[in-house]
């Protein structure tokens, strides 16, 4: 029996469900476990009726930002917000001018029988690499210090918007966007860092040389119809999960937000 792990970008979980695409992507792929990034909003604001799913929310301080959560069919055993406080304190996350990266609602990590699955909104570096530091020297690696703590209990499975093409085919044109925020070598060595680590990328697993697979187009120049597009949403799992993670896809054709759901099934 496969479990259907999906994450999703939404950017705003109230227009996709306004739009009605979130109604129809559940009612079409039935997730068992829906990992949901840049929500906007906190439980309660947006029109969800899924009496089948349990809900986690992580909602941003700030009003209408940022934001995660996990809708699931099956009951975790514990859910923890954010990092603990000894990670924040040990990597220095606090308030860099933009927000307080702790207080975004950016992580969320559901403890499941023989797994975790985390959901991670990882900050933009920004267009004038403002963040490039704290998104480097701080936030990679507390979310990679995360990952090892839960990792000390069970495997990790780990999603979301990472903010990241980690290598040239995984953006339309990556010579002009060497060194661009999104395709930096600080943000790529992060990337790196979780491989490393002993964290694979499943859909990159199972197809090494597969190109034009994007999840996340910008709204100019038609690029989503010209499939133009960047690869940085992903699912990465711990290598003892390797047998177990089976048909990493990308569903280009789910609309609704500027990112496109992906999703792997566990064996």
């Amino acid at each position: 029996m496969a479990m259907k792990l999906y994450s999703w970008n939404v950017n705003g979980i109230r227009a996709v469900i306004n739009k009605g695409t979130f109604q129809q992507f559940i009612a079409d792929h039935q997730p068992d476990i829906l990992c949901l990034q840049e929500t906007k909003a906190k439980q309660g604001q947006a029109e969800i009726d899924l009496p089948e799913y349990h809900e986690y929310w992580n909602s941003a301080e700030k009003a209408g930002y940022s934001g995660t959560a996990i809708f699931t069919k099956i009951k975790p055993l514990s859910v923890i917000n954010g990092f603990t406080d000894d990670i924040a304190t040990k990597f220095g996350l606090a308030d860099d001018g933009y927000g307080d990266p702790n207080k975004e609602g950016r992580v969320i990590s559901a403890e499941f029988d023989d797994f975790w699955v985390v959901t991670v909104y990882t900050p933009n570096a920004k267009g004038d690499l403002s963040r490039l530091e704290l998104r480097h020297k701080k936030w990679d690696p507390a979310f990679l210090a995360h990952i090892k703590e839960l990792e000390k209990s069970k495997p990790v499975i780990f999603c979301g918007d990472l903010n990241v093409a980690h290598n040239e085919i995984d953006l339309a044109n990556p010579k002009p966007n060497i060194g661009k925020h999104g395709f930096t070598d600080e943000e790529r060595a992060g990337f790196d860092n979780f491989e490393v680590a002993g964290f694979f990328d499943t859909f990159r697993s199972a197809y090494p040389d597969k190109k034009d697979a994007y999840s996340w187009w910008t709204h100019w120049a038609n690029a989503r119809a010209r499939n133009v597009g960047w690869r940085i949403d992903y699912w990465l799992a711990s290598k003892a999960l390797k047998p177990r993670v089976k048909n990493p896809q990308i569903h280009a054709d789910v609309m609704g937000s500027d990112h496109c759901p992906v999703s792997i099934e566990i064996h």
